[in-house]
């Protein structure tokens, strides 16, 4: 599933001349800078699979972000300031970051009050977090691998194992970026309680 990004930023903030995204190595090449951020930000989420962050409330997104992509960035952990489309549909406004995180939080309280073995709703929960936090998209760049992170965590605090990019599964990745493209709760529903049924530790 393609799809593109757009990004207002004619001060060059975060890239080169050549549109690459400045990054701590120098890299130059777009390529060879996808390689690298991959590489070491899989070294990242493997860390923190053993050594999971506490999800507090979201500003945790800044926490994970920054612990994912220190190794890349410089601006790891912060918030953007461009503003980003994908396909022409807007994210949502850097001025107004805020209130959307915010809102975020109070998502989160509603997911803190349901029940472990409720895991329909918690299912619903984590589709609404997902949704809106995919919205808010607060970084320059690794929105997903934060968001799903996030949500991992998250479903952890509940006692079940949550993996929205698992190796070799086209089928789940393909609906999770349907789910967030097309801003579809229920599909994203659907695959959370897919993958969590069962799966408790």
């Amino acid at each position: 599933m393609e799809s593109n990004y757009q990004y207002i930023d004619p001060d060059f903030i975060y890239t080169n001349k050549n549109g690459v995204l400045e990054n701590i190595a120098k890299i130059e090449d777009e390529k060879v800078l996808i390689a690298f951020e991959s590489f070491k930000v899989s070294k990242r989420i493997e860390e923190l699979t053993e050594s999971p962050i506490k999800i507090k409330d979201s500003n945790s997104l800044l926490e994970i972000h920054h612990y994912l992509f220190q190794d890349v960035y410089e601006w790891a952990g912060k918030v953007r300031t461009v503003n980003i489309s994908k396909d022409g549909k807007p994210f949502f406004d850097g001025e107004r970051f805020e209130m959307g995180f915010r809102y975020i939080d109070s998502l989160l309280s509603e997911y803190r009050d349901i029940s472990e073995t409720n895991s329909l709703e918690l299912a619903n929960k984590l589709a609404e977090l997902l949704d809106s936090i995919n919205y808010l998209h607060p970084f320059r760049e690794g929105n997903g691998r934060v968001q799903r992170e996030f949500l991992r965590l998250l479903a952890l605090e509940k006692g079940l194992a949550l993996n929205l990019n698992p190796p070799d599964n086209k089928s789940i990745y393909e609906r999770y970026m349907q789910g967030t493209i097309e801003s579809d709760v229920e599909i994203l529903k659907q695959l959370i309680f897919e993958l969590t049924e069962h799966k408790k530790q």
